[in-house]
């Protein structure tokens, strides 16, 4: 297994990687619709929620060096499943053309006050 980190500037405390490569696939750990360097948390609405969640998985696909297109899933968790016609708006605008399998999961509060995580499976080719 291969650990993928991103250089945050703040320490994560929790006890996981951001992304861990195995046999072929990088898995993407939940990504909080939170700052990683600054913990600040967006105060806009879900589409603000959204835009960050992604952008963090976003990061961690660049740090292992792969593209949006690599994503093989994603499952997105959303704290209002009333919001969700404005987080499919930011999902699509983010990864255009691709269409990754996904799950959506309307879960209730999330940590840090988030109105969205999104996890992540994607394909790497390392040839």
């Amino acid at each position: 297994m291969e650990k993928i980190e991103p250089k945050y500037l703040s320490e994560n405390k929790g006890h996981y990687m951001p992304g861990i490569i195995s046999n072929g696939m990088l898995y993407i750990s939940g990504q909080l619709s939170i700052d990683p360097d600054t913990r600040v948390v967006p105060e806009g609405g879900i589409e603000e929620h959204a835009k960050l969640a992604l952008n963090n998985v976003d990061r961690v696909l660049k740090e292992a060096n792969l593209q949006r297109n690599s994503v093989v899933q994603c499952r997105v968790y959303v704290s209002d499943i009333d919001q969700w016609d404005k987080v499919n708006q930011v999902y699509g605008e983010f990864f255009g053309e691709h269409k990754p399998a996904r799950i959506v999961v309307p879960v209730g509060k999330l940590h840090f006050g988030c109105l969205v995580e999104i996890e992540a499976v994607a394909e790497v080719n390392r040839e």
